[in-house]
């Protein structure tokens, strides 16, 4: 099924990364993003439903803690630290700091600080 399109809608995301073999993996293994790499050679990305690609790039500053907040959402965001944990990478923020929202924040493998959020219920 092909994204959805339209006005408005976040549909590419750049991730600065140090090394992207590394960003990539840890991106498939924790949220299962689908890998892939582009006609130009570049490792790139679609989320785990297929509506939001991406590439990962070199060069440039990572998302820091107090800036843009990108969050993730998962299943089961306990199972999901875990895994965060078990990759290497920092959390930053643990599971309750936005209560009652259900959310925690992470350092990924190229120093970004993302955030994962889970539905309640």
């Amino acid at each position: 099924m092909p994204p959805t399109l339209g006005n408005g809608k976040i549909g590419y995301i750049e991730i600065p990364s140090v090394d992207i073999a590394r960003s990539a993996e840890f991106y498939r293994k924790v949220f299962g993003w689908n890998i892939r790499r582009r006609g130009d050679g570049s490792v790139s990305f679609d989320d785990g439903v297929g509506e939001v690609s991406g590439v990962w790039v070199t060069g440039k500053t990572p998302l820091a803690l107090g800036g843009l907040m990108v969050h993730i959402m998962v299943d089961d965001i306990r199972k999901t630290m875990a895994a965060i944990e078990k990759e290497g990478c920092e959390i930053v923020v643990p599971v309750g700091a936005d209560a009652p929202e259900i959310t925690a924040k992470f350092r990924d493998p190229g120093g970004n600080v993302l955030g994962v959020y889970q539905e309640r219920g």
